[in-house]
């Protein structure tokens, strides 16, 4: 059976481990020569090891397939534009992008560090604008092309601990859309994947030790949700065969694929003299109430168990 990605290049950035290492052994196991990009970063964004990139392309090389490495920074603006020249260099292309590299550096917002919020920005939104301006001519030149990035539900929906990744993460979701509707007489499409997999990021997130329903989640992830689950997913979007498939949020949970809601309007009223505060207070305030969103976590939305 030809692979969905038989004869196509794509770059797999984070892909020295979890998701981003299923996504780029699928990859090249669906017939794609694979430029795998990681840093080698600890959980917290410190540090670098050529190691993971390496030990990945060895694996992909020792079953058949075709992987060169890159160690650079998808937060370097220069770095990432090295990583689609090095796609044309060594394969000749690029067809597509699946972006889940990134870092945290958690903790509650009226005690962040700046700089924690500064670093998560750079990695998770400048890096997602870093490679989508280096790919995206190419992609608009040749006709076709797709993008692949990485939200998550901490940003859709919410959790306490992760401003800076939750606000990275909407502005990742936020670009994505931008660019599936000007890539759309281009043939440039842009998705994006919410995943539930235990990694070693998600073992770091903060919760509440009393929090049952934190703990059920924790747990659920753990022994439920895998990188190579949400690989599947990843993987055919950046295909052709998901070329009809494009301005999407997906969340990857267990064997469990969700299309998300996008925002639209709800609800509206209207007061023909115009508003003054006091009236939308009395009134406008209390007939929208009852479509306002409660403050649920992602744990309390996502609360039955994956298939």
């Amino acid at each position: 059976m030809t692979g969905v990605l038989e004869g196509k290049v794509v770059l797999v950035t984070g892909a020295g481990g979890g998701i981003g290492k299923a996504c780029a052994l699928l990859a090249a196991a669906q017939g794609a020569c694979v430029v795998v990009n990681d840093l080698g970063v600890a959980v917290s964004g410190q540090g670098a090891s050529e190691g993971p990139a390496h030990q990945t392309v060895a694996e992909i090389i020792a079953a058949g397939g075709h992987a060169v490495a890159n160690t650079d920074s998808v937060a370097d603006r220069a770095a990432a534009a090295r990583m689609v020249e090095q796609a044309l260099d060594e394969f000749g292309g690029l067809y597509s992008v699946i972006n889940p590299a990134g870092f945290l550096r958690d903790g509650m917002f009226h005690k962040m560090d700046p700089q924690d919020w500064d670093a998560v920005l750079a990695v998770h939104l400048g890096g997602a604008f870093n490679l989508a301006r280096a790919a995206v001519g190419h992609f608009r030149d040749q006709g076709e092309g797709a993008f692949v990035f990485f939200s998550s539900t901490s940003g859709l929906i919410g959790q306490a601990g992760q401003a800076n990744y939750a606000a990275a993460k909407m502005g990742v979701a936020g670009l994505s859309r931008i660019l599936a509707i000007e890539g759309k007489f281009k043939g440039v499409r842009s998705n994006v994947v919410s995943p539930f997999a235990w990694t070693r990021m998600i073992d770091t997130i903060p919760l509440d030790q009393a929090d049952e329903a934190a703990a059920q989640w924790v747990e659920q992830m753990r022994s439920r949700m895998r990188p190579e689950q949400v690989a599947q997913l990843a993987v055919t979007l950046a295909s052709p065969a998901a070329k009809a498939v494009t301005g999407q949020v997906f969340v990857a949970r267990g064997n469990e694929i969700i299309l998300m809601s996008q925002p639209r309007p709800l609800r509206s009223v209207t007061e023909e003299n115009g508003w003054s505060p006091q009236t939308i207070a009395e009134r406008a305030l209390q007939e929208l109430s009852a479509d306002f969103y409660s403050l649920e976590n992602q744990a309390e939305v996502f609360h039955w168990p994956p298939p």
